[in-house]
């Protein structure tokens, strides 16, 4: 009886799997700290295929007995975020310009989600959140490194002052 509670285990979760459908072939989630893609399903396991293309093997009974994320749950569209922490000298509305930009720039954003705000503040900087959309989380996280680049150049080149730097009052 003992030895048989995991196999019996991972079979009705298995069932309660194939009805209630938390998971399916190709869904992106997040298991462990672990993104990947579900590969395959069988009656005992999950398959994920690892960003790095590892495969990792995970008991069906995990899916009901821990939480994970489940991105592509309902859509695969997904809000990409970008986070930057600037000067007080940063010029916000020209960012915010300049974000939307680079979105309708580019192949990858689907056309929905494009904004930036000042989302909080320290003694010595601003915390910038840029947030766009994509159609598939693959493009969604090269969305987010396109947009930190371009950002991050257009910054460099045209609003030095806005890098965040240390002042000294003597």
């Amino acid at each position: 009886g003992l030895a048989a509670k995991p196999l019996l285990g991972n079979l009705i979760a298995g069932v309660q799997i194939a009805i209630t459908q938390p998971i399916r072939i190709e869904d992106a989630v997040i298991v462990n700290n672990e993104f990947g893609w579900i590969e395959e399903f069988t009656s005992t396991y999950v398959v994920l295929r690892l960003l790095d293309w590892r495969r990792m093997i995970v008991p069906l009974s995990y899916f009901l007995e821990n939480p994970f994320q489940n991105w592509t749950r309902s859509s695969a569209s997904l809000i990409g975020s970008v986070f930057f922490h600037l000067d007080y000298a940063t010029p916000v509305t020209v960012l915010r310009a300049k974000l939307e930009e680079i979105a309708k720039a580019s192949d990858k954003w689907d056309g929905r989600v494009v904004n930036l705000q000042v989302t909080d503040t320290t003694e010595r900087t601003i915390e910038i959140r840029a947030l766009v959309s994509a159609p598939n989380s693959s493009a969604v996280s090269d969305l987010r490194s396109e947009v930190r680049e371009k950002m991050l150049t257009f910054l460099q080149e045209d609003y030095p002052q806005a890098l965040p730097r240390l002042r000294a009052n003597i």
